[in-house]
């Protein structure tokens, strides 16, 4: 069992440290436990529950009416709030639903935010800042790598799916090559930058994740990509100038790319390369080339 500091609750929950302390004297629900040296501690099931009294409030429930609800009154009342939720309530039920793995909630929250504002906002608003809290737990080692594989495969699967439901690329559209390198595997971005083209009639060629880059070259010549675009988000020993260089003796197609602020620094005046900030300024070039 995985136990957090009132620190760590604080920024999982956005519930205030001094609200914290003043449930814990007035209600019956929050009994944190202590360590010898008497600082507070709470378990996953604590956490769990002070997200979802969080959503609660939120939604205007009082919290003296909240600590005489059973668990299951609570879900019952969470289930019933999500359908018209903020994007932080969603953000609380995608991270309770990580630590349960509980695949059903977390796809219907995906489902009814993509339903209602679509893959690329749903994208930013939600799953960005939803993978920055799994990042928070996975800084202080609450959640395991099983279950972070677990809700990007989910979210995966979405985006595919998005992407699938879109009309093919008219045969003469332009070409854009789309490609992670040897050891990034954070495909999100790559696959919402593939959402976006496609949506925008160009014809994509995707190879996903950890691609070496020697073969780049052959892909080129039977593809023949107007341009081609890769990011840079993984932390590695491998030098990114030097990956790029590697890229642009196998071509001389131009190439967007996102990521590290490395890139900027080693290839502001390359005429070959545009950097990529936001996805908007992907949209902006993808307009200007198509």
């Amino acid at each position: 069992m995985s136990t957090y500091s009132m620190a760590q609750i604080v920024a999982l929950t956005g519930i205030k440290a001094h609200t914290l302390r003043k449930w814990e004297t007035r209600y019956n629900f929050l009994e944190p436990e202590r360590t010898d040296t008497n600082i507070r501690y709470y378990s996953d099931t604590q956490l769990k529950k002070l997200m979802n009294i969080g959503i609660l409030t939120r939604k205007g429930y009082r919290i003296s009416k909240i600590d005489k609800m059973s668990d299951e009154e609570i879900h019952e009342q969470i289930s019933k709030s999500l359908l018209d939720s903020s994007t932080e309530d969603e953000i609380g039920a995608l991270i309770i639903s990580t630590l349960e793995m509980d695949e059903v909630t977390f796809d219907e929250v995906l489902n009814a935010h993509i339903k209602s504002k679509g893959l690329f906002e749903t994208t930013a608003q939600l799953i960005y800042p939803f993978l920055n809290q799994v990042g928070v737990l996975w800084g202080i080692n609450k959640v395991m790598p099983a279950q972070e594989h677990f809700v990007s495969n989910l979210i995966k699967k979405k985006m595919f799916a998005a992407i699938d439901a879109l009309p093919n690329p008219e045969k003469d559209a332009p070409v854009i090559l789309m490609f992670l390198t040897e050891n990034e595997h954070h495909e999100i971005g790559l696959l919402l930058a593939y959402y976006l083209a496609r949506d925008m009639g160009w014809k994509v060629y995707y190879l996903g994740q950890n691609v070496p880059i020697g073969n780049i070259k052959q892909v080129i010549a039977v593809v023949k990509p107007k341009i081609m675009l890769s990011m840079f988000i993984t932390p590695t020993q491998e030098s990114i100038p030097l990956k790029i260089d590697a890229i642009f003796k196998q071509t001389d197609v131009p190439l967007l790319v996102s990521g590290s602020s490395e890139i900027i620094q080693d290839f502001m005046d390359d005429k070959r390369i545009t950097y990529l900030s936001h996805p908007d300024d992907l949209i902006k070039e993808l307009k200007l080339l198509a």
